[in-house]
C-alpha cells in the first residue's frame, strides 16, 4: 500500500468541515429522537385508542422502512408538496424521526420497569397525574434506559454517512469529494474510519460516566 502523508495533510481541512457536520447531525438528531421518542411512549400509554392506534401505525411504519428511503422521501418528495428543507435539516429530521421509534420502545420498557409501588405511593400522596409522571415515574425510568439510549446514539453516528445520498457533505461525503479530485482513496477513507472509531469510543465513555452518575 502506497501511503501518502501529504494526502492526509491536504485532506484535513475537508475532514474538519465534515466532522463538524457529522457531529451537528448526530447531536441534533439525538435530541429529536430522545424528545420525540418520549412523546411517542407517553401517547402509547393514553387510554384513548384513537390516539394509540395512529401513533402505533406511524411509528411501526417508520421503524419498518429503511432510513435511506425516508431520507429520499423527505428530500425529494416533500418539496413536491410545498415543504422544502435544506439537505442538512432534512438529514437531521430523518435521523431524529427514524430513531425516535426505537427510543420509544426503550422509554416504554423503562416506564414498565418502575415498580408498581411507586405508582401506589404517588396515589397515596394525592399527587396529580402530571406531577406523578414528572417527579416520580420519569426520573426513575430515564435512569434505567440511559445505556440503551446511548447504544442508539452510536448507531445513529454510524448511519450519518447515509446523509451523503442527499448531498450533505459529512465525513464520508468529504472523503469522496477529496478522492474524486485527487485520485487518492486510501488516506481519506482510513482517516474517517479512525475518526468514527474514536468518536464512538468517546461517546461510549461519556455515556458510561453519565450512567454511573445517574445510578448514584
Amino acid at each position: 500500500m502506497n501511503w501518502d502523508w501529504s494526502a492526509v495533510r491536504d485532506f484535513m481541512p475537508l475532514f474538519r468541515d465534515g466532522l463538524l457536520v457529522t457531529l451537528q447531525a448526530l447531536v441534533l438528531g439525538s435530541l429529536i429522537s430522545f424528545t420525540l421518542g418520549l412523546v411517542w411512549a407517553l401517547l402509547m400509554r393514553t387510554p384513548t385508542r384513537w390516539v394509540r392506534w395512529p401513533v402505533g401505525i406511524v411509528t411501526e411504519f417508520v421503524r419498518d422502512t429503511p432510513l435511506l428511503v425516508q431520507l429520499f422521501f423527505l428530500f425529494y418528495v416533500l418539496p413536491e408538496w410545498g415543504l422544502t428543507l435544506s439537505a442538512t435539516a432534512t438529514g437531521v429530521v430523518a435521523l431524529g424521526l427514524h430513531y425516535s421509534t426505537y427510543t420509544m420502545q426503550v422509554y416504554r420498557a423503562g416506564i414498565d420497569a418502575v415498580p408498581a409501588g411507586q405508582w401506589e405511593a404517588a396515589t397515596a400522596l394525592n399527587l396529580s397525574r402530571t406531577r406523578t409522571w414528572r417527579a416520580v415515574i420519569l426520573p426513575q425510568a430515564v435512569r434505567r434506559v440511559v445505556p440503551a439510549l446511548g447504544n442508539y446514539v452510536i448507531a445513529m453516528l454510524k448511519d450519518t454517512p447515509l446523509l451523503m445520498t442527499i448531498t450533505v457533505l459529512e465525513l464520508l461525503g468529504r472523503a469522496r469529494l477529496f478522492s474524486q479530485q485527487n485520485f487518492r482513496f486510501t488516506e481519506p477513507v482510513t482517516v474517517i474510519g479512525v475518526a468514527f472509531i474514536v468518536v464512538s469510543y468517546l461517546a461510549s465513555v461519556l455515556l458510561r460516566t453519565l450512567e454511573r452518575r445517574l445510578v448514584r
